[in-house]
């Protein structure tokens, strides 16, 4: 398992079937999420393995520490954003999600 993420997803450039045969020209969103580039620290104690990450925008009630299998920590999240701008012609609302 690599912690640093790819640039190019999961798809190698070198392995022509490594791509997704529904989406040859890849996805339009980004692949890499926001949590893949999330800085964690990670120290191992007698007593156990204590990690550290840094979610900025996220509340602790937003964030989801699951261990699966035993072995694999899965930390996931959703924050959302919303930003609205309104003059005398236009009304616009944009929101994010990652």
């Amino acid at each position: 398992m690599s912690l640093i993420p790819s640039i190019f997803g999961n798809r190698s450039v070198f392995d022509p079937f490594s791509s997704d045969v529904w989406a040859p020209l890849g996805s339009s969103s980004n692949e890499v999420s926001t949590f893949a580039s999330a800085q964690v620290d990670w120290k191992e104690t007698r007593e156990a393995h204590v990690f550290k990450a840094d979610l900025p925008g996220l509340k602790k009630e937003e964030v989801k520490v699951e261990v699966e299998d035993g072995r694999v920590l899965q930390i996931s999240g959703e924050r959302s954003v919303e930003k609205e701008d309104k003059n005398d012609k236009w009304h616009r609302v944009e929101r994010g999600r990652g």
